[in-house]
């Protein structure tokens, strides 16, 4: 998966910790927000599926945040969507193409995104997509419930990509065909994937109980599940 540039970049907001980025791709090209799930400060767990989301000509900005931190890790959240969305907008391609992903816990914080820009400085981003999540119970973004919030949305929304491994005993796919069912409901643009892999195969990772946290993946499925994954997050971006 050539990369043209991978790098690491430190940001810090007004009264906050400093917060690790890993930037990979181009300098100027559509860009993608991608955050981890719930551990903390674990952005090296997407690090093999953003290489290879960037490979598709994107640049992918990888944040860490505290989900332990006391406000559950919203204002890091917050912080890096202002990050990435001042990156995209000094390029040619513009912050008004700005997608926005996330895995496990990290993907209803990406979708309420869409759901809440109210809450996000008023920004909508292009699209959303959210990868082996739940969204029955309160964003780390928001603090607020998609399906809540999406049953009060004045109308229909940014297109919405959802993804999930139909082996995932962590998070059961039936949490995002149900989300899908309810966002038809309301009219938003919505496509459900469903990949033959895990909870940590949808991001080319596989889970390593000794260490507690996912590695990059070595086998066949997960791989190919985690390329299918960059490759539905790239065309969101690129649509």
């Amino acid at each position: 998966m050539p990369i043209s540039t991978v790098r690491t970049v430190t940001h810090q907001e007004a009264g906050q910790t400093p917060q690790l980025f890993d930037v990979y791709g181009p300098e100027d090209a559509p860009a993608v927000l991608l955050w981890h799930g719930i551990g903390p400060a674990t952005r090296f767990e997407v690090a093999t599926l953003a290489a290879e989301t960037a490979s598709h000509g994107l640049t992918v900005f990888v944040p860490d945040w505290r989900s332990d931190a006391p406000d559950g890790g919203r204002a890091q959240l917050a912080a890096s969507l202002r990050y990435a969305r001042e990156r995209a907008a000094g390029t040619d391609a513009g912050a008004g193409r700005l997608v926005v992903a996330g895995w496990s816990a990290g993907a209803g914080s990406a979708i309420s995104t869409a759901l809440r820009p109210d809450l996000m400085d008023g920004f909508a981003p292009k699209a959303v997509v959210g990868i082996a999540g739940r969204y029955e119970r309160p964003a780390f973004s928001t603090g607020s419930v998609p399906l809540a919030d999406l049953a009060a949305a004045a109308g229909p929304g940014v297109p919405v990509t959802l993804i999930h491994g139909t082996a995932d005993t962590v998070v059961e796919c039936h949490y995002s065909r149900d989300f899908r069912v309810e966002l038809e409901k309301q009219q938003w643009q919505v496509s459900l994937h469903e990949l033959d892999t895990d909870h940590a195969g949808i991001i080319m990772s596989g889970y390593d109980p000794a260490l507690g946290h996912c590695v990059p993946a070595t086998g066949s499925d997960a791989l190919r599940a985690g390329r299918e994954t960059a490759r539905l997050i790239a065309a969101a971006a690129l649509a």
